[in-house]
């Protein structure tokens, strides 16, 4: 049955809209209008999108989520975990054929965390996976995202022991992808660490206490437990933790902390994993400017844009202006998924001078990374002329950029 909506808010109270609809047998998913409304927690928002997929299908649920009005800073990647866990009950691994790149991954994430829980770690499952992987809808970056899905998956698997499920992730790599399916299996492992706790959060909570030290602030990435060709991937993903030594509520982060937790970077001593450490913030920077909704990164506006840019400018040194100005432009981009027309919008935000030119680099990079044929051609057309040829010409292969 198809609904549609007559009218709308009636009252605001304590921040939370109190909606009453009428409701016509028009429009199509019209719950997008009323799932999120006098909602509790995002528990309660979790439970409703998992009774709707269970009425009308996994499929239709996306789609839901894909429009639903929602509360602002509401975790979309993790909600779409919440139906992505469903649309796996309802056609197995094969339901990755259907996910799409919204909600970052987050459909193909719970496909293969969902076939490496029905089926064990073994290696009849690791083929079924890979397969799944490679048909995960989307560009070049598809594939090896997927993988970071799994680290997810995997970390709560070997019941959130870090040194079994590096073990487990490096059976992944290949030499065709650089090994890449194996660093962004440790990378969705560090960020499982980070926000994670969903499979078991007692197991969860004792993992952070076994492996987050507030007198260490990188670890576990400084340490042996990450091995040196998987370490870029863990700071890339440590960012949150970041946060939380140096005081900031991880839900809204105050800027005036954004300056500690940069220097906290600041004592890795290798230079380009320092880099790595630095550009991280801005991956950060983008969801945090538009209150997390992840769904229309590209169509962020130029103040949200500009916002995540002033907090990557809060950045002590110059170099770690730059590694967050090219990060955030990362997010943008998000391996040729989005318009690519945001991204050179955000670096035209961007203050001319070494900073605008970082960002355009960083473009050019990923349209050489993740975009082919005519339209590559075209989009290389439009950045810098110092930039252009390297940009039609070289190749990075998919998955050798984080």
């Amino acid at each position: 049955m198809q609904h549609g909506v007559l009218f709308g808010v009636l009252a605001l109270v304590g921040g939370w809209a109190l909606v009453a609809y009428i409701v016509l047998p028009t429009s199509p998913y019209a719950e997008a209008r009323s799932i999120g409304t006098n909602v509790r927690d995002f528990a309660e928002l979790s439970e409703r999108f998992r009774s709707l997929a269970d009425e009308r299908g996994a499929v239709y649920a996306f789609e839901v989520l894909r429009r639903a009005a929602l509360p602002p800073d509401t975790d979309l990647h993790l909600l779409g975990h919440v139906v992505g866990d469903e649309l796996y009950l309802q056609q197995g691994p094969g339901g990755i054929a259907v996910c799409t790149q919204d909600f970052r991954n987050a459909c193909s994430h719970t496909i293969v965390i969902g076939t490496l829980n029905e089926f064990g770690a073994s290696d009849a499952t690791v083929e079924m996976i890979r397969d799944a992987c490679t048909e995960a809808p989307g560009g070049s970056g598809a594939y090896t995202m997927c993988f970071h899905g799994l680290g997810h998956g995997v970390f709560a698997y070997f019941e959130y022991d870090i040194p079994h499920a590096v073990d487990f992730c490096r059976q992944l790599g290949t030499a065709e992808y650089g090994t890449q399916e194996y660093t962004q299996c440790v990378g969705g492992m560090i960020m499982e660490l980070m926000g994670g706790g969903g499979h078991d959060p007692e197991e969860w909570e004792r993992a952070n206490a076994r492996y987050l030290d507030p007198h260490d602030p990188l670890a576990p990435c400084d340490g042996p437990l990450i091995p040196d060709d998987a370490k870029n991937f863990c700071y890339i993903y440590l960012t949150p933790h970041l946060f939380d030594v140096a005081g900031a509520d991880r839900a809204r982060p105050d800027p005036l902390v954004f300056p500690k937790a940069f220097s906290l970077c600041d004592d890795i001593g290798d230079v380009s994993l320092r880099r790595v450490c630095w550009g991280s913030f801005g991956k950060e920077f983008v969801p945090l400017a538009g209150l997390r909704d992840i769904r229309q990164v590209d169509q962020f506006s130029d103040d949200e844009f500009g916002l995540a840019i002033s907090w990557c400018m809060l950045a002590p040194q110059e170099k770690a202006k730059e590694a967050c100005i090219e990060q955030a432009l990362s997010s943008v981009f998000w391996g040729g998924e989005n318009d690519p027309n945001a991204s050179f919008r955000f670096c035209a935000l961007v203050d001319e001078g070494p900073m605008r030119d970082s960002c355009y680099r960083e473009l050019a990079r990923n349209i050489a990374s993740y975009i082919q044929g005519e339209q590559r051609k075209g989009l290389c057309a439009r950045v810098p002329e110092s930039m252009q040829e390297q940009c039609v010409t070289a190749y990075v292969a998919p998955g050798d950029r984080p």
